[in-house]
C-alpha cells in the first residue's frame, strides 16, 4: 500500500511542469453591469485545477500601472471600430505606455511603446484598411515579439469588429504564449460573432472581454474610461504549494450572482 502511494506521488511530481506558480492574477466582473468587482475576500474565491480544489490563502485587490499593446483591426471592416481608438489612447496615465499594432492579414507595428498621445493618435490616423482580419495571428505575433521591453503589467488591448479570418494560429497557441509571457488579453469587439473565442482568450489570461453593444446599453459613461478601470485593477490570489498550470485551471466566486472571472498564473516568488 505504501509502495503504491509512493509510486503515485512520484508520477504526479514528474508530471508537473518545470515552470509553476503559486499566485494568480484574477479579474472579476459583474456579468450584468460589466463593472469590476473590487471588494472580494480570500474566502470568496475557490481555485480549481481540473477537479482538484485549491484553497485561497490570500486575495489582494490592486490597481497597477500598465503597458498596453493596442491591436487595431485594419481589415476591410475595421473602420467600424476606428472611432473608439482615440478614446482608448486618451486614457493613458503618467508612466503608462502604449504601442500600436495594426492587424488584418498580417500584424504590423506602426508605433512602438510611447507615452506620447500625439504620436499614438498620429499612428492610428496613418493606417490603411484592407484584407481579411486574422485576429489570432495578430495576437500571437504581437505577444511573441512586441512585449519583451514592457516595464509594467503587460496588457494586450484588442479592438476588433468581432470577425476572425483564416488564422494559422489557434486560440490555444495564443493563450499558452500569453501565459508564458505574463500577458493579459482584453478583447473589445463590435459584434457577437466570435464571442466564445474572445471569452476564452480573456478567461485563460486574466483579462476581460467587452461588447461595445452591451456597454452602450448598460451605461452612458465613456467607454474608454470604463475599459481602463477594469484593465488597471485585479486581484492577486495566493494558494499553498504549486499550481500545475493546466488547461482546466479556473476560479469560481462563492457570492450569489453572475460573474465573469479570469486568471493568469504568475511565476513563483
Amino acid at each position: 500500500m505504501w509502495r503504491n502511494s509512493w509510486l503515485r506521488l512520484c508520477v504526479l511530481l514528474c508530471a508537473l511542469p518545470i515552470w509553476a506558480a503559486n499566485r494568480l492574477a484574477v479579474t472579476v466582473m459583474d456579468a450584468k453591469s460589466g463593472k469590476p468587482v473590487t471588494d472580494l475576500k480570500a474566502e470568496d474565491f475557490t481555485v480549481f485545477e481540473d477537479k482538484l480544489l485549491r484553497k485561497v490563502e490570500a486575495a489582494e485587490f490592486t490597481t497597477e500601472i500598465v503597458d498596453v499593446m493596442f491591436l487595431l483591426d485594419t481589415s476591410l471592416v475595421g473602420p467600424v471600430v476606428r472611432p473608439l481608438a482615440d478614446d482608448l489612447i486618451a486614457q493613458l496615465q503618467p508612466k503608462e505606455q502604449m504601442a500600436i499594432v495594426s492587424f488584418h492579414s498580417s500584424a504590423d507595428l506602426i508605433q512602438d511603446f510611447t507615452s506620447s498621445k500625439e504620436l499614438l493618435s498620429r499612428a492610428v490616423n496613418s493606417v490603411t484598411y484592407g484584407n481579411e482580419p486574422r485576429v489570432l495571428d495578430g495576437l500571437y505575433a504581437a505577444i511573441d515579439t512586441g512585449m519583451k521591453n514592457a516595464a509594467y503589467r503587460r496588457i494586450v488591448l484588442l479592438l476588433t469588429t468581432g470577425h476572425e479570418g483564416d488564422s494559422r494560429m489557434t486560440d490555444r497557441d495564443v493563450t499558452r504564449l500569453a501565459r508564458k509571457s505574463g500577458v493579459s488579453i482584453y478583447p473589445v469587439y463590435a459584434t457577437g460573432r466570435e464571442r466564445s473565442l474572445f471569452d476564452h482568450l480573456a478567461q485563460r489570461t486574466g483579462g476581460a472581454v467587452f461588447s461595445l453593444q452591451d456597454m452602450r446599453k448598460t451605461s452612458k459613461a465613456a467607454i474608454g474610461a470604463r475599459i481602463f478601470e477594469t484593465i488597471r485593477g485585479h486581484y492577486t490570489l495566493t494558494v499553498p504549494g504549486n499550481l500545475a498550470l493546466g488547461e482546466k485551471l479556473r476560479v469560481e466566486i462563492a457570492r450569489p450572482g453572475k460573474w465573469f472571472t479570469s486568471a493568469l498564473p504568475l511565476e513563483w516568488e
